[in-house]
């Protein structure tokens, strides 16, 4: 049988590319009995009627799957934040990447707008950039959004899944449409004719781009930690899990135990104190949430 991955989700169809093809494909009837809904991004098994129509037999193992927007098997998310204009935010980033790292998805901090910061703000940037590499993530700094201040992240998207998410106001879209100028026509006709607002949700489709695909929809709209148990923070922060090896007890929550590696850390000034604050913040949230029935 024929396999294929989901690029596009609409109105009950799935469109499969399978090979150079793009196969028109429903789901077969098991899926509504198993309560399983084919996803964009999906590996899927198919029979082909036809050159152009077929059947979703099976869909496979998820690595991943997210909900805004809804597509399974992401690689990686470009974490889009801007240097100003909004102000760069490290408590809004350390949000997005402990979401990412728990979906276990491969995050890229890209910061735009780097050529309209002053000395300091440049600066201050810069001093950002170097620790959250030191963390073990990718950085990158971009100018505006337009095409000659993206072009480093094309070698990212090659061979991957991408979905963008990140700051509101930073121009996501606009950098979505740089990367791909045939997608600014689509994003206009797709609001003004389902008129946003009167649908919670629109289509998702997956684009080639720099030889990878990426989602044409930003991500993660929601930002609560709604799944994430209080163990399972430590690993959401690689620098943090990697320390915590070195501590006395195990499932050590790195507050008020002793003997504990990541404060050590913090007090000699190898993890800077505003991702331990920020991992503090968040572990009081987890701690503080209603339990669900």
């Amino acid at each position: 049988m024929p396999e294929g991955k989901i690029i596009k989700a609409l109105s009950g169809f799935y469109y499969v590319l399978s090979g150079d093809e793009i196969v028109q494909c429903r789901g077969r009837g098991v899926f509504r009995k198993n309560k399983v809904t084919p996803l964009v991004g999906d590996e899927v098994v198919f029979q082909a009627e036809n050159d152009k129509e077929g059947y979703i037999l099976e869909v496979k193992k998820r690595t991943n799957e997210l909900v805004r927007p809804p597509i399974a098997n992401v690689d990686q998310a470009i974490l889009v934040f801007s240097a100003v204009e909004p102000d760069f935010s490290p408590a809004l980033l350390d949000r997005f990447l402990v979401l990412v790292e728990f979906n276990e998805i491969k995050p890229i901090i890209c910061i735009t707008k780097m050529d309209l910061t002053n000395e300091s703000q440049n600066k201050d940037i810069r001093s950002y950039a170097s620790e959250y590499e030191k963390a073990g993530y990718d950085v990158l700094l971009t100018s505006s959004e337009t095409a000659d201040g993206i072009k480093e992240l094309y070698p990212y998207l090659s061979g991957e899944i991408s979905v963008f998410a990140g700051q509101s106001g930073v121009g996501k879209s606009s950098l979505l449409n740089a990367l791909n100028p045939n997608l600014e026509l689509k994003t206009n006709d797709i609001s003004s004719h389902l008129g946003r607002g009167k649908h919670t949700t629109r289509h998702v489709e997956l684009i080639e781009v720099g030889n990878g695909l990426v989602a044409d929809t930003p991500g993660f709209s929601s930002l609560e930690f709604t799944n994430i148990e209080m163990e399972d923070l430590n690993y959401c922060f690689p620098e943090i899990k990697r320390l915590s090896e070195d501590c006395k007890f195990r499932g050590c929550l790195h507050i008020a135990e002793p003997k504990c590696a990541v404060k050590t850390a913090v007090e000699m000034g190898e993890v800077p104190p505003y991702r331990y604050e920020h991992y503090k913040t968040f572990l009081q949230e987890i701690k503080d949430r209603k339990p669900r029935y």
